[in-house]
């Protein structure tokens, strides 16, 4: 669990699974469409999923009301070629907060924090984050975080079709950071 002024970073409960409902019943962006839940009872069996992650995928939790109003997450990546060389200290985080509660420094607040926990209890070496041309309030948290942008894949990814079914691919931008980079 991680402690900031306003907010706590816990494990899923399944109880969280009406908050987890609240925001990903009609995800923001589109890299998110493939975490869409259609039902309270497809939360219920998603809340029960992620509750079995409690080191890197963690809640975004209100202190004074106890309410989930978003979520961060990033695992250990391995980029050797074999496991015994495996060094695990790069991560890739993402995170969505019920569009309730944008444009209150909640994200940058969990994002910190969870930064922090990466950099000095997870051996974390280096961060990086992907965001959509488009996501100019991800763009600016990446900022706010002391990344820097490191590039622009042009129609990278796509994660939805159009009206007749082709593919729409998205500009991404990538930003990072080094340990010996961060301020925290």
């Amino acid at each position: 669990m991680i402690e900031t002024e306003r907010l706590i970073l816990r494990p899923f409960l399944e109880s969280d699974a009406e908050d987890l409902f609240a925001y990903l019943k009609a995800p923001l962006v589109n890299c998110f469409a493939c975490m869409k839940l259609n039902t309270p009872e497809e939360a219920k069996e998603e809340a029960k999923r992620r509750a079995m992650d409690t080191e890197y995928c963690l809640a975004i939790v209100l202190k004074e009301s106890g309410k989930v109003i978003g979520e961060i997450e990033a695992h250990p990546e391995n980029h050797a070629p074999d496991e015994e060389h495996a060094v695990l200290d790069t991560f890739s985080p993402c995170w969505m907060l019920n569009k309730e509660y944008h444009g209150k420094g909640y994200a940058y607040e969990a994002a910190y924090a969870f930064f922090d926990y990466l950099f000095h209890e997870k051996g974390a070496r280096r961060i990086y984050a992907y965001t959509e041309d488009y996501n100019v309030s991800s763009q600016k948290l990446c900022e706010k975080l002391g990344m820097r942008r490191e590039g622009m894949f042009v129609e990278f990814v796509s994660f939805v079709n159009d009206e007749n079914g082709e593919p729409i691919y998205e500009n991404t931008m990538q930003y990072a950071i080094l340990k010996k980079e961060w301020i925290g």
